[in-house]
């Protein structure tokens, strides 16, 4: 996981515009979380994941595929923060009809990260 795209406005564009495959959302949030893949055990380390999410999730869970991960993504964003990517960069949302599940769990991983930068912006700065 260490060629992951840098976490800034221009790669949650590229998750929104489908510019970023599934597997690389995934990685981005799964290292937010804390979640670290240990290639000599070929397991999943996870003493920097957070207690509500190692307890639920020993393996880091595919969000894209998964309606229950990413509603426990989507509680665990802030409420100050749900309409980041509104308030953050504009962002629409899809067009009726042009959208489906995938887009929207992609949505809510871009949202959620973007709301894990401005947690973190110390580390982004």
């Amino acid at each position: 996981m260490s060629n992951l795209p840098p976490l800034k406005t221009e790669t949650i564009w590229a998750i929104l515009n489908e510019e970023i495959d599934d597997a690389t959302v995934n990685q981005l949030v799964w290292h937010c979380l804390g979640y670290r893949y240990n290639s000599s055990t070929q397991q999943w380390d996870t003493q920097e994941v957070a207690p509500e999410w190692r307890d639920e999730y020993s393996e880091p869970p595919d969000f894209i595929d998964s309606r229950p991960a990413t509603v426990k993504l989507t509680r665990s964003i802030p409420s100050e923060n749900k309409q980041l990517l509104k308030e953050k960069l504009g962002f629409k949302g899809y067009k009726i009809g042009e959208f489906g599940p995938r887009q929207t769990r992609r949505a809510t991983a871009a949202n959620w990260l973007l709301s894990y930068i401005q947690l973190n912006s110390s580390k982004f700065e």
